[in-house]
Order: C-alpha cells, then sequence, then structure tokens
C-alpha cells in the first residue's frame, strides 16, 4: 500500500460518557474536508487498542498520525510508535485532537476539548518539536518489559484518584473532579511501603504517594518539561490535617514543591524496588508489573505537533 506523503493517519477514540459520541467526530470531519486535509480514519471504542492500530497505520505507510483521544490514547499510540523501528519511527509526525476523559498533556500545550479547529490548525501547520519520551522497563520472568509514557507515573494516592477521576467524568461529572476525587481520597491518606533509589539516596520510608513527571502530572510535578532531557520526582509524605488543605490549595495553583511534605527530585534515571499494595498509572492508564521498576527516558526522541 502506497500513502501520500502528506496523508494523516486519524485514530478517532470516542469520549466515554457522552450521549452522542459521533456528533464530535461529524464536527471534525466537517472542518477537516473544509481545510482539504487528505486523511484516512479508523475508529477504536476502547483506547487500549490504540497502539495495536498506530502500528498498523505505520505499517501501512502513514507518517502522520493524529490521535482524536485523550491521554490514554495518547499514551497507546507512543507505545506503537516506540516499538516501530528507528529509522521509521524519526520520519513520524504525532498529533493530537483532544477529545478525552482526561486531556492533561493537551492542555500542556494549550489545547483543548472545545476548540478542536485549534488543533487541526496546529497540525496542518505542521510546527514540530522534539520531545523526551519516559519509559519503565522491568522483568517479567524471563523476558523484559518496556512501556512508555509522555506525562507521568502515578504510584500510590495520586493513581488512585486518577483511576477514580475517570470514573467521576464517566459518570458525568465536570471538572475538578481529579481534585474532587483528591479530596475524598486524602481524607484516608493511606501509606505504603515504599522503597526508591534516586540521585544515590535511598529512599526506605511508608509514602501516601510518588509522582514521576516528564510533564506537569497532574499538577504533582508542576516544573516538569517534555523537552529538558529530565524527569521530576515527587514524593509525598501524610500530611496533617491542616497540612492537607494547604497542599491542596497548592497544588491548584502549581506550587506543591514548597509544601512541607513533598521532597522533589530531577534526575534522569531512579528505581522503584518496591511499593507494596500501591496502585500504579501510566499517563492514567493502570499497570501491574512486577518490582522493582525502572524509570527513565529517551531525550528527544518523538516529533510532537504543537500549537503555531
Amino acid at each position: 500500500m502506497i500513502v501520500e506523503k502528506d496523508r494523516w493517519g486519524i485514530i478517532y477514540v470516542p469520549r466515554a460518557g457522552v450521549r452522542d459520541a459521533q456528533k464530535k467526530w461529524r464536527q471534525i470531519k466537517e472542518y477537516l474536508e473544509l481545510r482539504g486535509v487528505r486523511y484516512d480514519c479508523v475508529q477504536s471504542d476502547d483506547s487500549a487498542y490504540v497502539e495495536r492500530l498506530t502500528g498498523m497505520l505505520i505499517d501501512n505507510g502513514y507518517r502522520t498520525i493524529v490521535i482524536v483521544g485523550g491521554d490514554e490514547a495518547l499514551n497507546g499510540a507512543i507505545n506503537g510508535i516506540m516499538f516501530t523501528p528507528r529509522e521509521i519511527r524519526s520520519q513520524i509526525l504525532l498529533g493530537i485532537v483532544p477529545n478525552g476523559i482526561g486531556n492533561d498533556f493537551a492542555s500542556f500545550w494549550g489545547l483543548s476539548t472545545d476548540n478542536y479547529k485549534q488543533a487541526i490548525h496546529s497540525i496542518i501547520e505542521g510546527r514540530t518539536k522534539q520531545i523526551d519520551v519516559g519509559y519503565c522497563s522491568y522483568d517479567e520472568g524471563d523476558e523484559q518489559r518496556v512501556r512508555y509514557f509522555l506525562m507521568s507515573v502515578n504510584i500510590g494516592l495520586s493513581a488512585q484518584a486518577i483511576r477514580l477521576s475517570d470514573i467521576c467524568k464517566r459518570f458525568g461529572k465536570k471538572n475538578p473532579s481529579y481534585l474532587v476525587a483528591l479530596i475524598s481520597l486524602f481524607k484516608e491518606r493511606k501509606l505504603y511501603k515504599m522503597r526508591i533509589k534516586v540521585n544515590n539516596e535511598d529512599i526506605n520510608d511508608r509514602i501516601m504517594t510518588v509522582c514521576i513527571g516528564n510533564s506537569r502530572g497532574y499538577g504533582l510535578t508542576p516544573s516538569a518539561v517534555p523537552y529538558n532531557g529530565w524527569i521530576d520526582v515527587s514524593v509525598i509524605s501524610r500530611p496533617k490535617f491542616m497540612q492537607l488543605l494547604k497542599g491542596l490549595y497548592m497544588l491548584l495553583h502549581g506550587q506543591i514543591l514548597n509544601h512541607e511534605q513533598v521532597r522533589p527530585y530531577r534526575t534522569k534515571c531512579l528505581t522503584i524496588l518496591d511499593a507494596e499494595g500501591a496502585s500504579m498509572c501510566l499517563d492514567g492508564k493502570a499497570v501491574n508489573p512486577v518490582f522493582p521498576v525502572t524509570v527513565s527516558l529517551e531525550p528527544g526522541v518523538l516529533n510532537f505537533i504543537i500549537p503555531s
């Protein structure tokens, strides 16, 4: 199959919990046709299949991959891209039209679900930036597994909050559902026995949550950017009640790193030796790795289409 160089391969992932999920696609399709964009589209009702669909589009010659979806769909796409041969991967451009339950990475670049025209215009303009991609590696039996992420790895309370936030949104609850989820979980403030090695420091403690951010990590790594070759880490202990209220305020205002219960780090690699019983997610997608897990990044390996 020969595909024109400028032809887009679009993966449309309908937003969960929306009564007329096809209405948004009809609007996007009309605008694509108005702008004269040449494209082919496949639909996936489950973001879990996006990785495979991305690989199929690449194998069929598409070099501009556009995800109409949210953070989990974008995570599937980057895993589909990163597992292709390096010489092909260097030719691929990735764009996003935010349309998911969580759109944190799109929001980082100033894109919103309310303005699909802006996102499409940016992809047409084709301004790209080479960005970093984080990854987790761990052994599973005799095999080493690798999973990639764009935004963050969350362990403990923050991972639970992200999943609870998604459930709230699926049932029609509006923002700030992540904040509501955090408040409900902070009331419990469960601690997890974790062992982490970062920057030659051994952390062996009872920890409430850890966020490892290639991007802002839902506010927990607000200084992280996906193009400086570093990952940010926030290790958060259990706050007292008044510290909790202060922490929620600081989270909303991008100041969480100044909280007394937060230990911030900047590194290129860290190892999670154990995190007993703690939930874990990559870009909002739940995972169940076998510890120890090494987290690092590949700098400047993804051609991401950014707003003009």
